[in-house]
């Protein structure tokens, strides 16, 4: 029960990993000692205990009001360090989230219950009596003594199992006086190779990465404007604007190396797990154990004992996605983020933090250099350079002056008017892909959508299977023959007749990868294929495997959706195929065209990365698309003029600041009522911003939640958030079914 509190009572703000929830105050009972910022405690929420973080260990007076006590103060150290405390208490009010849920992501899984996660072996060594040639009856403790003698630090139980010697004979041994057994933490490796694994090799530097070669001018250049500005220990933003194959993951490693020597740290993220192996590998190879990973794909034991390393100061160089920029890494000197414009470094669930802005922000705290690296800039980041804000640094050449691939852009309108309109591979992508393997050279075929088919629809009432769950169609997964959901997962069999009419001609329409790599199979029966998308590599190691593959020359053809489109080297490679170019131009979603020419170019640079030029081909329905044809001639410059002129006119980001607000409910009506209350209380506080809608969402109803969705548009974000908070907390009943996106990277 809350007690009253008394002038000598002690408060504490905790964050508690709930939901929308703010910090809350409790008192400290005198028989337990007053926690630090970043400890971690145990306290009663509702009729249940929690454990949260302390954000503030001297809050100020309740007042009077009956408060609660803190059960028990779990780490006499900040578990969390300060600093990491303040940046995640930065995303909360940034990203409109609570607290615990910023403070939450901060911590591996374990912690977040208050629960040490150490996995712990028994070791025994010989006791100082053990030295001494006792006679030992029997040949298994004999033979156990003489194992031990030449360990002196003693042998895991385990080992001793491996080389014939039992549990049972030790713990005689130890009763005799002549073995101690104590326990010691085993650490798991993340990437310990085993031979023929999916990490075998993954810390063998790759060719040309680190070695004492000659640099480009362009490179020289970069790299001292880089090194003084890491040195200077201030806080800088500097855009590393390079083509592909440019020799950027070059620069981020010699400039590792100097900030190293220089006596800081170094935090390095990627924006996909599957970049992480290859990223961590290279650093791993050229700086040693004191690197560290940090990804989800982890399992909890090993992302505990990763960050625990990281933690007790064991590591210098942190790689991870984006919820590495919460790792506990002390004094860091340079932040980089590699592939900032991907959209992957943005969070899905609350809070919605988006990693490359949040690593701006950690940069700032610690007085470090950030550096933003891409051969595509993210429109706000290529926006801050141009007006001054971030330095820019250019390498518009390859390294060695490899040649860009050279690009053609295919009309399917033509091959349509010519075959029909099931037409997936092009004449000319199917004669390039045969003469690659006639060269015994390598191809890449990119489709940005999964499965067989996308649609499948009555050919007597023109009815679509659809999700009963999404208001979207069920894509078919030939191979799994299932219909399945891309939102909620919901599958079900492909069925024999209409649901609608009981009609049995069903028709199927569009395609994913799926598809492709059966046309692949069908049209060249004699070459190596994989699929690279998220049906086949979800188990561990899959995309690791698949890499290694293609490094080794076990792959002919690689097709997949954009997973295989970025920060890959694949030195075979001499052919990149695009099938449906434009599948992202449709979508009623401004970042369009800037997703459709990041990713098109992402993927022609994989061709041409050594001595054989690369090619690439790209299939398209809109070839004069701006998009598409400044992705064919590898122009940055054009592209950002023109979207920016788009931007401007129609009032997005970065032009303007825009918050996303989708309010859900049971039905369309019950949602688009609650949308249009938060809506009025907003535009009730005076002109923040301008307000568009409420309407139904582009997808009005996911996982059986009706949506709708308005947004808030202006020059002054702080406000805009500020006037959105105070309209929902008017509405406390509505807190589990708002989702606030500041900066948004999606309005669907």
């Amino acid at each position: 029960m809350p007690s009253s509190t008394t002038p000598t009572d002690r408060f504490i703000a905790v964050g508690v990993p709930v939901p929308g929830l703010g910090l809350l105050t409790y008192r400290v009972p005198p028989e337990l000692a007053l926690p630090v910022k970043g400890a971690r405690v145990t306290v009663p929420l509702g009729t249940r205990a929690v454990t949260g973080c302390v954000v503030d260990p001297h809050a100020p007076s309740a007042d009077g009001t009956a408060v609660r006590d803190v059960h028990a103060v779990l780490d006499a150290d900040p578990f969390l360090p300060p600093l990491v405390v303040d940046l995640a208490i930065w995303v909360a009010e940034y990203y409109a989230a609570g607290p615990g849920d910023a403070l939450a992501v901060a911590m591996p899984p374990a912690a977040r219950k208050g629960a040490a996660a150490f996995r712990t072996v028994q070791v025994a060594q010989l006791s100082a009596e053990g030295h001494d040639p006792i006679p030992v009856k029997g040949p298994k403790q004999r033979h156990a003594l003489t194992l031990l003698r030449t360990s002196p630090n003693g042998l895991t139980l385990p080992d001793l199992l491996k080389a014939g010697v039992s549990t049972d004979t030790v713990r005689s041994l130890a009763r005799l006086g002549l073995v101690g057994l104590r326990q010691e933490i085993v650490e798991r490796d993340p990437f310990a190779a085993v031979p023929g694994g999916p990490a075998e090799g993954l810390w063998t530097l790759p060719a040309g990465v680190g070695a004492d070669r000659t640099l480009t001018d362009e490179q020289v250049s970069g790299f001292r404007h880089l090194e003084e500005a890491a040195l200077a220990q201030r806080f800088r933003t500097v855009l590393l604007h390079g083509v592909t194959g440019s020799g950027k993951t070059e620069l981020y490693v010699r400039l590792a190396h100097a900030v190293l020597a220089a006596g800081r740290r170094v935090l390095v993220l990627v924006p996909e797990i599957g970049l992480t192996p290859a990223v961590a590998g290279l650093f791993r190879a050229k700086f040693g154990p004191r690197v560290a990973i940090q990804h989800s794909g982890l399992s909890d034991g090993e992302r505990h004992d990763q960050w625990h390393r990281i933690r007790r100061g064991d590591v210098d160089v942190v790689v991870g996605t984006r919820s590495a920029v919460f790792a506990p890494l002390d004094n860091v000197g340079l932040v980089v983020v590699d592939e900032e414009h991907d959209g992957a470094y943005k969070q899905e669930d609350s809070p919605r933090y988006h990693g490359r802005d949040v690593a701006i922000v950690r940069a700032r705290m610690e007085q470090a250099l950030v550096v933003l690296g891409s051969a595509t800039p993210s429109m706000e980041s290529a926006a801050n350079a141009a007006a001054g804000r971030y330095d820019r640094i250019a390498l518009t050449r390859r390294v060695l002056n490899r040649p860009l691939a050279s690009v053609q852009v295919v009309d399917m309108r033509q091959e349509f008017g010519a075959h029909g309109p099931d037409v997936v591979l092009s004449a000319s992508l199917h004669n390039a892909i045969g003469e690659r393997l006639r060269r015994r050279e390598q191809s890449l075929i990119l489709l940005n959508r999964r499965g067989f088919s996308t649609v499948v629809f009555c050919r007597q009432c023109a009815a679509s299977l659809e999700c009963p769950h999404c208001s979207v169609t069920l894509t078919l997964h030939r191979l799994a023959r299932r219909m399945r959901c891309h939102y909620c997962n919901y599958a079900t069999h492909l069925p024999k007749r209409c649901g609608m009419c009981g009609g049995e001609y069903l028709e199927q329409s569009g395609f994913g990868t799926e598809r492709v790599e059966a046309e692949l199979r069908a049209a060249f029966p004699e070459a190596r294929v994989a699929r690279v998308d998220r049906d086949t590599v979800r188990r561990r190691g899959a995309m690791a495997r698949v890499l290694t593959d293609v490094a080794n020359g076990a792959l002919d053809i690689v097709v997949g959706t954009q997973m295989i489109a970025k920060g890959h080297d694949f030195p075979a490679v001499t052919l990149v195929g695009v099938v449906s170019a434009d599948v992202g131009l449709g979508l009623a979603d401004f970042r369009a065209s800037e997703r459709t020419f990041q990713l098109l170019t992402q993927v022609v640079g994989r061709a041409g990365r050594r001595d054989a030029p690369g090619e690439a081909l790209i299939q398209t329905l809109y070839p004069g698309h701006y998009s598409i044809q400044a992705a064919a001639s590898q122009d940055y410059a054009v592209f950002f003029e023109k979207e920016m002129e788009f931007r401007r006119t129609m009032q997005y980001p970065p032009a303007v600041a825009l918050i996303n607000v989708i309010v859900k409910g049971r039905s369309l009506d019950a949602a688009m009522t609650d949308a249009g209350d938060i809506v009025r209380r907003v535009r009730h506080q005076g002109p923040h911003g301008r307000v568009l809608g409420p309407a139904p969402a582009a997808l009005s109803k996911i996982k059986d939640d009706y949506r709708a969705q308005f947004f808030i548009k202006g020059v002054h974000r702080k406000q805009m958030r500020e006037a959105l908070q105070r309209a929902v907390d008017q509405r406390p009943d509505l807190r589990k079914k708002i989702t606030i996106d500041v900066d948004p990277m999606n309005v669907t």
